[in-house]
């Protein structure tokens, strides 16, 4: 499964053109306009759990055309959407949950959250 998951986000990629992949996550991808901020978060692992937590920025996109972007790009990644809220989204796949959170609107902050169900 994990060999898929790249072929798809390699192809995602090349169909959304210059997009980005959140920095550890070589399989979640970043919208154009929405950029990572550094040295804000935590990524904690070992072989039974994960727990990643990250933070984006973006000057010129809407909350909602995040959400848009990652309802559309997750499920290409097996990613199945769970919840859906006026402020975040939630995502399962294998075990592990994302939540996608809008945390400010100006500048629009917006963080990613991704843990083991266990």
């Amino acid at each position: 499964m994990k060999i898929l998951s790249i072929i798809l986000a390699i192809m995602i990629s090349l169909n959304t053109a210059s997009a980005a992949f959140v920095e550890g996550l070589e399989d979640f991808p970043i919208p154009d306009g929405l950029e990572q901020i550094e040295n804000a978060g935590l990524n904690f692992g070992n072989e039974s759990i994960r727990l990643v937590e990250i933070y984006m920025e973006s000057h010129s996109l809407k909350f909602a055309e995040i959400v848009h972007f990652y309802k559309d790009t997750l499920p290409q990644l097996g990613w199945k959407l769970v919840k859906k809220y006026s402020d975040r989204i939630v995502f399962e796949r294998e075990g592990e949950v994302a939540e996608i959170k809008k945390e400010s609107t100006n500048p629009l902050i917006v963080s990613l959250s991704l843990k083991s169900k266990k």
